[in-house]
């Protein structure tokens, strides 16, 4: 073993007591040491924050870590305090007065600084950062950069300007999924060239998680069938929703039928509560969280069994992110798709866009008009204005984002709808081969609990145990197979 990998297993084994890395973590690792830029993305449960924690304590020089999530934030923060580091910060809004300028005076001296990019454009925050000589820049949830920056968090689009204004330190970004034409997205709006980026891509394929969609005639029928799964299929689990309110709804339902620990969990609860559910799933005290996608990014818990969508989600990255999630030990675990008449237009709702007319927008930029009458989401058209956009390149944006948001709900309806395996399309839509795969969806296998399927699960590294094997035979046989229940 080289010298330098052998300091790199030293520190693994110190810090944060591993023996041994995870597919992708060594070469990322090693491609930072190097000073390189590099995007890595490694599937949900990869091990993606030991890529700039081991680093940081070899590089000496502060790190800062750009994240989507005060609760993610505060998840990282609490594992490296458990682990013993002190010299780490969250700059955020609850940080005020003589306390943030503290912080901000003493930047140099911490090993790890979170920020959200929104805090980041703040002036004194960013004459901070200016001053500190940066050993590595890292964003978190990188297709946020893709994805969110255009029409949600438009901060992220000033990522590249930061980056700059810190005088270009190396450049980390992971996440869990991003297809090729998401990656250079990526890569183009951080203000790079492909040839100035080592990418290091895994796939996305989790073979443990088996993969069914169920079809609903109506929202009764829907709820009743989400009952007997809850009843019947080992704990714990995630069920998502698309709507905050559904989710409270069936959350509460679900209480009063089953006597399970039963929690909702969204954006509209207040962050205390949220971070107490958090704490309460991850300790085993709620079996089962209802939640929308505000759930689950910095939830490392191994043994969640299931993932349910009650709705249909808006693209196949956010489906292959959310049900990620579940077996992260390797266990045999599945991800159940459940749609109902309606569920599309739910997502087209939820991502449409008001749009005021060029003309309109450009009478705001001018001040001949003021920035309400642009309508509930003023803030975001202004935020294009205040950095130069006219009215008809805001227009043309938001467009070519309707378009694209539009293609990635139809590749979502040709995951249920087509006869292909289920398993082969999500490959194919990352652009990755699939070879030697065992039955592994209700398409390849409607009966799939069959012994010699699962003998061949069994003989799987890390596979369940012969007692859960029977344990989920009994219990899915009769549920999950075609035609034993009337509302599919």
């Amino acid at each position: 073993m080289p010298a330098d990998d052998q300091q790199l297993y030293r520190v693994l084994k110190k810090r944060f007591g591993y023996a041994n890395f995870r597919d992708g973590q060594l070469e990322t690792i090693h491609s930072i040491l190097a000073g390189q830029n590099v995007l890595a993305v490694l599937p949900t449960g990869g091990g993606k924050s030991l890529l700039y924690q081991l680093p940081g304590y070899i590089i000496n020089r502060p790190i800062l870590v750009v994240s989507p999530l005060l609760s993610l934030m505060q998840d990282q923060i609490n594992r490296l305090r458990l682990l013993g580091e002190k010299r780490v910060l969250q700059l955020s809004g609850e940080l005020q007065g003589q306390q943030r300028n503290q912080a901000l005076h003493q930047l140099a001296h911490y090993r790890f600084i979170f920020a959200s990019p929104e805090i980041l454009i703040n002036p004194a925050v960013n004459r901070a950062l200016r001053t500190v000589k940066w050993g590595l820049m890292v964003i978190d949830e990188a297709h946020c950069i893709s994805q969110w920056g255009p029409d949600f968090r438009p901060e992220y689009l000033l990522l590249a300007k930061i980056h700059q204004q810190l005088h270009r330190p190396p450049l980390l970004m992971v996440t869990a999924t991003a297809t090729p034409t998401v990656r250079q997205d990526i890569i183009s709006k951080i203000g790079l060239l492909p040839a100035q980026v080592h990418q290091v891509v895994r796939s996305v394929n989790r073979q443990n998680i088996f993969l069914a969609v169920e079809r609903f005639q109506n929202e009764q029928d829907k709820m009743t069938r989400l009952k007997e799964l809850l009843l019947h299929l080992p704990l714990p689990g995630v069920v998502y929703f698309a709507s905050r309110k559904i989710a409270s709804q069936v959350a509460e339902w679900l209480r009063k039928q089953t006597n399970l620990a039963v929690a909702a969990y969204h954006a509209g609860i207040p962050s205390l509560e949220r971070y107490r559910l958090q704490q309460q799933f991850m300790k085993g005290q709620v079996q089962v969280i209802c939640a929308t996608s505000a759930f689950g990014m910095g939830i490392d818990k191994s043994n969640i069994r299931f993932v349910i969508h009650y709705h249909l989600p808006a693209s196949l990255e956010s489906y292959v992110q959310e049900i990620g999630r579940a077996g992260r030990d390797g266990r045999l675990s599945c991800a159940i798709l459940m749609v109902s008449p309606g569920d599309a237009q739910i997502q087209v709702t939820l991502t449409a866009v008001d749009l005021p007319s060029a003309d309109l927008l450009d009478q705001v930029r001018l001040n001949k008009l003021p920035a309400r009458v642009l309508g509930d989401q003023a803030d975001l058209f202004k935020f294009y204005l205040d950095h130069g956009y006219h009215g008809q390149q805001i227009v043309q944006s938001f467009h070519k984002r309707a378009h694209e948001s539009h293609r990635r709900l139809h590749k979502m309806m040709a995951y249920i709808t087509d006869d292909l395996c289920r398993r082969q399309q999500i490959a194919n839509y990352f652009g990755e081969p699939l070879q030697g795969q065992v039955p592994c969806c209700d398409v390849d296998q409607p009966s799939w609990l069959q012994d010699h399927f699962w003998q061949e699960q069994v003989n799987q590294p890390n596979s369940i145990d012969e007692e859960d094997q029977l344990d989920w035979r009994s219990h899915l046989r009769r549920l999950l197979l075609p035609g034993n229940f009337s509302g599919q």
